[in-house]
């Protein structure tokens, strides 16, 4: 079928399977221009919305993850006896479920001793006492314990058994 040159720029006809075809012979409830042929403006906007609203949700993310909770170390001296039990014994080991080194906390790095109770609690480290004890501790209370074993030094007196 061969088209003129004006048919094909109003929109009267459709090229499917390299064949022209009018639009009456397809569909007449609907007007098909060649621009909407290659681009739908409609559909493009919806998504761009659909894609805008993804790109400020996971900001909103980031930006609540990238507060970090500041702890304290005063608040922590009534959240730490559960921890001196184990980790304030120099050379002592863990027997249970396996022979384990318990390491002193006093002097640790506090960014460490938080990244490792959230480890702990989310199951990527798998000792169970440890495990469960974070499960136990919120943010909050994990950054002050961090905070709280951070300042000690060897010197330290506030808390003889590190």
């Amino acid at each position: 079928m061969k088209a003129s040159f004006f048919q094909f720029l109003s929109g009267k006809l459709l090229e499917y399977d390299g064949n022209m075809y009018f639009l009456s012979q397809i569909s007449s409830s609907f007007r098909y221009t060649p621009f909407q042929h290659f681009f739908d403006l409609s559909q493009y906007l919806v998504t761009m919305k659909k894609l805008l609203t993804v790109v400020a949700a996971i900001s909103m993310v980031g930006a609540v993850q990238a507060q970090e909770v500041k702890g304290d170390a005063k608040a922590a001296e009534a959240k730490v006896g559960m921890c001196i039990g184990c980790h304030a014994i120099p050379g002592y080991r863990a027997s249970f479920p396996e022979i384990y080194t318990v390491p002193l906390l006093g002097g640790q790095n506090a960014a460490y001793i938080t990244a490792a109770l959230q480890a702990y609690k989310k199951g990527e480290r798998k000792h169970p006492t440890m495990r469960s004890i974070a499960a136990s501790l919120s943010d909050k209370d994990m950054a002050d314990i961090a905070e709280y074993y951070a300042t000690q030094t060897s010197a330290t007196t506030i808390n003889k058994l590190k």
